[in-house]
């Protein structure tokens, strides 16, 4: 067998790596990830989305310099153990694996919530199981799905924008922009906003599968971020213009209950049907990009090497692929985790503070230091932000990812 027979096959290009990109970011987080947001920071909603940006760009930077010199499937797990050591690859890699297969789970019950929820568990699991057949065919595969349901998903968003704005309703005195809770609570936001930015992984881990990678990476992940910069900020002022911080912190569906409000009824099945397809776009980059890290994982030992394999005629990873849907789908039909977004938001910028300090050792000059310096202060400032339980489960799970490497590594050196 040659070498090539454990390659993936490299057929994206900027457009597909933008779309894979967006089909994660401007997915269920902004349906769902405004509210908790607007209970933390009051009238700072709007700082808090500004802060969650910076940090997110200057993670997707430290990303994009990294992808382009290590275009392999794994993303930071790779840029860690190449640039600082195996160690932090490996907790990298256990962070984005762990808060990631959460956030999957996450999904698929958004998915069941929206579109039968007395059936919510048995349609997660049916959502995780179509998805991850369609993996299985190829990323070519997914990637025209997802460029469906972004355009789905874009079209929804864009309908509530108008008719929010264009309302009766809309009053720009409601936007407010302050601290009613405090920096605390600004601070908080933003983490929890954060995990609606956090796609633009998907990018980075699709390494060893996108043409060109030097220079297609470092231009589809600021251009990916930069559209749902505009998308999310664009919502919030049409949403918070009708409800309010207040009501919109109440709100248990933000966006169909803005809509209700401005006077649409008729829009609210259509906006919880775009939530649906949300929740499945967001599911289907999330089982992509962790069974990539799994596989660089299982490349290297941390995981069992069978998850390593290579599907001869799809040059896709289908058992990692397979591995990564059975565990979510137990997760789905079992647990309701829709309250983990705090500690998937911990898990993931735990993975993004490994990436900058990687992308601090590529160049010493200050100026070039900078954007990873800005990131790594970032990620470390919003993690502790975040709800006391969120990071308490947080800081437990990546405790025992540590404990497990220092066995693993013993158990090497004795034999």
């Amino acid at each position: 067998m040659t070498s090539s027979a454990s390659e993936l096959r490299r057929s994206l290009g900027v457009g597909d790596a933008v779309v894979i990109g967006l089909g994660s970011m401007v997915g269920a987080g902004i349906f769902a990830a405004l509210a908790p947001a607007a209970r933390a920071a009051g009238s700072g909603l709007l700082p808090g989305l500004a802060v969650a940006a910076v940090v997110a760009y200057c993670n997707a930077m430290s990303s994009a310099r990294l992808a382009a010199r290590y275009p392999a499937s794994g993303g930071t797990y790779v840029y860690g153990r190449e640039r600082l050591g195996p160690f932090w690859g490996y907790l990298a890699g256990w962070s984005f694996v762990v808060g990631k297969t959460a956030s999957c789970a996450a999904m698929a019950l958004t998915v069941g919530a929206y579109v039968w929820p007395a059936q919510a568990h048995a349609v997660a699991v049916a959502a995780v199981v179509a998805l991850t057949a369609v993996n299985y065919g190829g990323v070519q595969k997914s990637a025209w799905l997802t460029r469906a349901i972004v355009a789905v998903v874009l079209g929804v968003l864009a309908a509530v924008v108008v008719v929010c704005l264009g309302s009766a309703e809309s009053d720009a005195g409601r936007l407010d922009v302050g601290a009613s809770e405090g920096i605390g609570g600004v601070l908080q936001a933003a983490g929890l906003l954060f995990f609606a930015f956090a796609g633009y992984a998907r990018i980075a881990t699709l390494g060893e599968e996108v043409r060109d990678p030097a220079r297609t990476i470092p231009r589809a992940i600021p251009l990916a971020l930069g559209i749902a910069l505009v998308v999310y900020a664009c919502v919030a002022v049409a949403v918070l213009s009708v409800l309010g911080s207040g009501g919109l912190g109440e709100a248990t569906a933000p966006l169909a209950d803005a809509v209700r409000a401005a006077g649409m009824p008729g829009l609210v099945p259509v906006v919880r049907a775009g939530a649906a397809v949300a929740a499945l776009g967001s599911l289907l980059a999330l089982i992509l990009g962790v069974s990539r890290t799994t596989l660089a994982m299982a490349r290297d030992g941390h995981l069992p090497s069978a998850l390593a394999a290579v599907h001869p005629r799809f040059r896709v990873p289908h058992r990692a692929e397979l591995a990564v849907g059975a565990v979510v789908a137990v997760l789905a039909a079992t647990v309701d985790v829709r309250g983990a977004i705090g500690f998937s938001s911990f898990g993931v910028l735990a993975y993004y503070a490994v990436a900058n300090a990687s992308a601090w050792t590529l160049d010493p000059s200050a100026r070039a230091r900078l954007v990873p310096g800005v990131g790594l202060l970032g990620c470390a400032l919003l993690a502790f932000s975040l709800p006391g339980v969120s990071v308490a489960v947080g800081s437990g799970v990546l405790a025992v990812g540590v404990v497990a490497y220092v066995v693993r590594r013993r158990g090497t050196a004795r034999g």
